[in-house]
C-alpha cells in the first residue's frame, strides 16, 4: 500500500480505502492502548475522517502513509490529553498505603492491575511530548524515523525525547522487573 502511494497525494477514494483497510487496525490498537476500547473507536474514526479530509495534503517525501496516519492519530489523542492526564493522575492517587504482595503463581494480569497506579503515575509525570514519543515507540512499534514523521519533528528530536522519557521512567520506577512484575525495594539499613 505505502509503495503505491509514494508518488503524491491520496486523491482517489479507492487509494484511501486501501490505506484505511491496511492501517485502521494498528491505529485503532494504538489509540485503544492509550484511552481504552470504548473511546478508541470514536477517536480512530475521528483520525481517519481527518485523514480523509486531508488526503490531498499527504506528502510521501515527509514519510509513509503509515507514519502520516499515526501522526494524525497522535494529534487526535493530543486533543484529548487533558482528559488522559486527569485519568492518569487519578489512577496514581488510588495507590494503596501498604505494599502489595503476590504469590509466586499470581496471574500477571492481576499484578499488572495492581501496579498500574504506580506506572500510570510515572507516565503522567512525563511531559506530553515525551509520552507521545514513548507510546508511539512502545505501543505502535514505530521506529525513530516513523515517530519523527508522525509528529512532524526531526529524527534527532524523536531520539532525544525517547531517551529522556526512558530515563524519567527509570527514575520514577526504579528497579522494576517486568518479568516478575515487582519492584526491587532499596534497603534502607
Amino acid at each position: 500500500m505505502d509503495e503505491k502511494l509514494r508518488s503524491g497525494p491520496i486523491e482517489a477514494p479507492a487509494d484511501f480505502a486501501d490505506a484505511f483497510r491496511e492501517h485502521f487496525a494498528p491505529v485503532y490498537r494504538f489509540i485503544a492502548r492509550r484511552v481504552g476500547t470504548g473511546l478508541a473507536e470514536d477517536l480512530a474514526a475521528e483520525a481517519f475522517a481527518t485523514a480523509y479530509r486531508r488526503r490531498a495534503s499527504y506528502d510521501p517525501v515527509r514519510g509513509s502513509v503509515r507514519s502520516w496516519l499515526f501522526g494524525i492519530a497522535a494529534n487526535v489523542l493530543r486533543g484529548h490529553w487533558r482528559d488522559e492526564q486527569e485519568l492518569l493522575e487519578l489512577d496514581a492517587r488510588l495507590t494503596s498505603d501498604g505494599t502489595r504482595s503476590f504469590d509466586t503463581d499470581a496471574d500477571s494480569r492481576v499484578a499488572a492491575a495492581a501496579l498500574m497506579p504506580r506506572i500510570a503515575g510515572a507516565l503522567a509525570a512525563l511531559n506530553p511530548e515525551q509520552r507521545d514519543v514513548l507510546l508511539l515507540h512502545a505501543w505502535a512499534d514505530l521506529s525513530h524515523e516513523e515517530i519523527a514523521a508522525a509528529l512532524g519533528i526531526a529524527n534527532g528530536t524523536a531520539r532525544s525525547r525517547l531517551s529522556r522519557a526512558r530515563a524519567a521512567l527509570r527514575a520514577q520506577l526504579g528497579e522494576f522487573d517486568f518479568t516478575l512484575w515487582t519492584f526491587k525495594e532499596n534497603d534502607h539499613a
